[in-house]
């Protein structure tokens, strides 16, 4: 639809007249207002699509379409976002025009509010909240991707960042409920335009939880992110979470100077009450508000720890390649390929390293 059109480029050319031309009355100010929410970035791309339209009545002077916004930010992105809007057009003098743009999905950062910037060596941080907050954690940033390259190898591009002001927006950010990812500080979001397999592109940061963090638990939690983004063309559906969130905790704390038992105090309280573990954990106990989750994570960390320990990083890293490459159902084969034994020799080395916590 040539009106979607024009309103797409006039958002990314900063065409204020351009916009206003489709604009119906009393819609200019809102579209003033986007504008000056977007201010702050750089599009290469900003397209807005029709998805679905209903013949309206030959009379009526108002109708709501589908369309799907996509933008990739320049210098960041190599896939476009692509998120769900509806669009209520009225018919005028002059013809049809735009009176409103919502979204019906996640939202886009700038339905939040005006985004702010900033730029570290390594990283982009989109947010709403305080410059010193966002130059802080671009700086976070800075230190988290040399970490993830001493593991990983080189990180291509730059990571980007997003921090929401309050869990309301981390909330619709996401389309999740305000409950959903309580807790917990960070994930990483996957853009719709990029391949299936494609997990991780960016981080989103969950501001209550992640302000309750010491200095550390940020570092490593922005580290543990970013090596999600720097594992994505590795990581598949298959890939099991003990091993895509161990080897992230893993890399997050690889220099903390911390031990065992500090890493892993939910998991250390456990062993002491006599609750071993009989299996690595299922995918289903890292789901968000799982009963045990910090245990999942502490004990896939422990997992990939002695992993590195016992065979070497690169045999970690070699490991989770494979995995991704072996396809479904091939992690047997890649453990007895990389590290010479299968899951249930494995598994039994891993439990007598988590029955070491009780010392």
């Amino acid at each position: 639809m040539r009106l979607l059109e024009q309103r797409a480029r006039a958002v990314a050319g900063r065409d204020t007249a351009g916009l206003l031309a489709g604009s119906a009355d009393g819609a200019e100010e809102a579209d003033r207002d986007l504008l000056t929410r977007t201010a702050g970035l750089r599009f290469a791309a900003y397209t807005l699509k029709l998805t679905s339209f209903a013949e309206p009545p030959a009379d009526a002077d108002r109708v709501r379409v589908g369309a799907e916004l996509g933008y990739r930010l320049a210098g960041v992105d190599d896939y476009p976002v692509l998120l769900e809007r509806q669009v209520e057009l009225v018919r005028e003098a002059a013809g049809w025009r735009v009176a409103r743009e919502v979204p019906t999905g996640a939202a886009a950062p700038w339905d939040l509010g005006t985004v702010r910037t900033a730029e570290g060596r390594r990283g982009l941080v989109l947010g709403l909240g305080e410059a010193a907050e966002l130059a802080a954690l671009a700086e976070l940033a800075d230190r988290a991707v040399p970490a993830v390259e001493a593991v990983w190898g080189p990180f291509a591009g730059r990571l980007l960042l997003e921090l929401p002001l309050t869990e309301q927006q981390f909330a619709r950010r996401m389309d999740v409920s305000a409950d959903a990812y309580q807790g917990i500080a960070a994930v990483t979001l996957a853009v719709g335009g990029a391949p299936v397999h494609t997990p991780a592109d960016r981080i989103v940061v969950n501001p209550d939880a992640y302000r309750q963090l010491s200095e550390l638990g940020r570092r490593v939690v922005v580290t543990h992110e970013a090596t999600h983004v720097a594992t994505r063309a590795d990581t598949r559906s298959w890939t099991p979470l003990w091993l895509s969130e161990g080897v992230a905790d893993y890399t997050g704390y690889r220099d903390a100077g911390r031990t065992a038992r500090q890493i892993a105090p939910e998991l250390a309280k456990d062993v002491q009450a006599g609750r071993l573990p009989a299996a690595l954990p299922a995918n289903e106990a890292f789901t968000a508000g799982a009963a045990g989750i910090a245990q999942a994570y502490e004990l896939a960390w422990l997992a990939c720890d002695l992993i590195a320990r016992r065979h070497g990083q690169d045999r970690l890293v070699a490991l989770y390649r494979t995995v991704g490459a072996f396809g479904e159902g091939g992690l047997e084969r890649a453990m007895k390929a990389q590290l010479g034994i299968g899951v249930a020799e494995f598994t039994k080395e891993w439990t007598a390293e988590v029955a070491r916590l009780r010392s």
